[in-house]
């Protein structure tokens, strides 16, 4: 599975992308984005803030869960008290001619919407916030300013090594 994390300010700015692959059941945790696809994830992510604003006023959750899909895509949303939501686009793993399908049927890149992926979107989500308050709460920091520190990206992907 690959995965496609951004994290997006109050004025729908970009401060945060990041891309990396699976880690589980002997991923090597690179993403399998086509050169394609990889142009097209942000634009897929910006496009889903429209539901995300619908969403976030009817569910009084911080975790939205899959908000939308883009043909194989699923987008999942986070968002937290102060309107930063945190998007993670997740491109399941494509069975191969039906091999190891009983052992894939219950990976967390099979099924998207299942409640183990779905549990392991939200422990990623929740680790990374941890460690966002962490970085934000810097003297240095203003409000929707690009985060730049090589520490946070490092415990972003620890997190999804751990998680996804």
């Amino acid at each position: 599975m690959s995965y496609y994390f951004a994290i997006i300010g109050t004025q729908d700015n970009p401060l945060f992308e990041y891309d990396f692959g699976t880690s589980k059941q002997g991923g090597d945790g690179q993403p399998r984005f086509s050169e394609q696809a990889r142009h097209l994830n942000q634009f897929v992510l910006h496009s889903s803030l429209d539901i995300v604003e619908e969403v976030q006023w009817t569910n009084g959750q911080l975790n939205l869960k899959v908000i939308d899909k883009f043909f194989t895509n699923y987008i999942s949303c986070f968002m937290t008290g102060g309107n930063v939501k945190f998007l993670l686009l997740h491109q399941p793993t494509a069975t191969a001619g039906g091999a190891n399908t009983t052992r894939n049927s219950t990976s967390v890149g099979a099924n998207p919407t299942s409640p183990q992926t779905e549990e392991a979107i939200k422990n990623f989500f929740t680790e990374v916030y941890d460690n966002y308050v962490k970085a934000i709460m810097s003297p240095f920091y203003k409000v929707n300013m690009e985060v730049r520190s090589p520490v946070f990206r490092q415990r972003v992907a620890a997190a999804g090594r751990k998680y996804l």
